[in-house]
């Protein structure tokens, strides 16, 4: 028998943020992937920023689409606003309930399949449009939830985990959002939360559209050795996989490492993932910069880490728009419908 619901009692004396609430209080349902998915450390970072941001639980609203990375918002802020929608359109749900709501805090959780194939143009008109909101995908290069197809991020090479080579070209997703004017970029390794917590922070408190493309090793289906998303599950765990798909718990894959360095994270199987963190004179506020940077780096075989781009004087959609002070579902009849004269005004102007 399963159990998704986790026990109400805890210990009188944890610690509690500014607002008088523990970290429980921004947990959520147990967990139901994989043992050792990378999305369940993205859970627990989650957890962790809005603790020390001291967020209002009932003030977050949290969107995704269809995967295993949409599955997560079941796993933190049980006590938030939720919205599962359907595949690939996760962006326009979310866009359309911050023009109702603007006071609300956004965060969207995709992944790679969700948003950079069915919904990858959702996903560039979110953030071209200036939606608030951080936009996190939890990227593993494959579709963990319908048994390990290539995704449109997975790298030219990759094995299958049916022996298969997947030979397209990889979509950036970090460069796209780039490209389409996001004010706030980064990415992440799920294993390094030393650098994801305060990535999330900044993105839940960045006034703009924020994107974080985080690498999200999937247990179970990436199983090419020297993939940069994934590891051989397959070929150490044959046994395993062939009854009914069962997975043996697997310990989550951690790595500390100075700025400006370059880090080989050895996989399950064996393979490396090499990381580069920033250097700590990186000038953040570059775009073109950062989009040259990323495709260098990108040459030399390295997964740039940490605060890409950041546009420190980024305006949200609500300011282009330039929509009343109010959130719009808190306007009542009086304002909706002015009368005959306003009508005829606006009618005059556009003659």
């Amino acid at each position: 028998m399963t159990y998704l619901a986790k026990p109400k009692f805890h210990h009188p004396d944890l610690p509690k943020n500014a607002l008088g609430f523990t970290h429980r209080d921004y947990e959520g349902s147990i967990s139901t992937l994989c043992a050792g998915c990378g999305h369940d450390s993205i859970s627990s970072a989650v957890i962790q920023a809005c603790f020390e941001l001291n967020i209002e639980p009932h003030r977050l609203a949290k969107l995704s689409g269809i995967g295993c990375s949409s599955k997560t918002p079941d796993y933190f802020l049980g006590q938030s606003h939720g919205f599962n929608s359907v595949h690939g359109r996760m962006p326009s749900v979310l866009t359309g309930a911050n023009l109702a709501n603007k006071e609300m805090i956004y965060l969207g959780v995709s992944g790679d399949g969700d948003s950079a194939s069915i919904g990858l143009g959702q996903f560039i008109h979110c953030i071209r449009r200036g939606v608030n909101m951080l936009y996190i995908t939890e990227n593993n290069g494959v579709y963990g939830l319908t048994k390990g197809q290539f995704s449109a991020t997975a790298d030219r090479g990759s094995k299958s985990k049916a022996g298969g080579t997947n030979n397209d070209s990889a979509l950036d997703l970090v460069g796209m959002a780039l490209q389409v004017g996001a004010t706030f970029v980064a990415r992440s390794f799920s294993g390094d939360k030393k650098q994801v917590v305060p990535l999330i922070m900044a993105g839940l408190s960045h006034p703009g559209p924020s994107f974080i493309d985080i690498i999200s090793p999937c247990v179970a289906f990436n199983n090419h050795a020297g993939s940069t998303k994934s590891f051989d599950y397959v070929r150490e765990h044959n046994e395993a996989v062939n009854r009914l798909d069962f997975m043996s718990p697997r310990a989550p894959i951690t790595v500390e490492y100075e700025p400006g360095t370059v880090a080989a994270v050895t996989l399950h199987d064996g393979s490396e993932l090499k990381l580069a963190k920033l250097h700590p004179d990186y000038d953040p506020y570059d775009r073109i910069n950062a989009m040259t940077y990323m495709q260098n780096r990108a040459a030399a075989g390295e997964v740039v880490t940490g605060l890409i781009y950041m546009d420190p004087q980024a305006r949200d959609m609500h300011a282009g728009l330039n929509t009343v002070d109010a959130p719009l579902n808190r306007l009542s009849e009086k304002e909706l419908c002015p009368g005959s004269a306003a009508l005829e005004k606006i009618n005059a102007s556009l003659r």
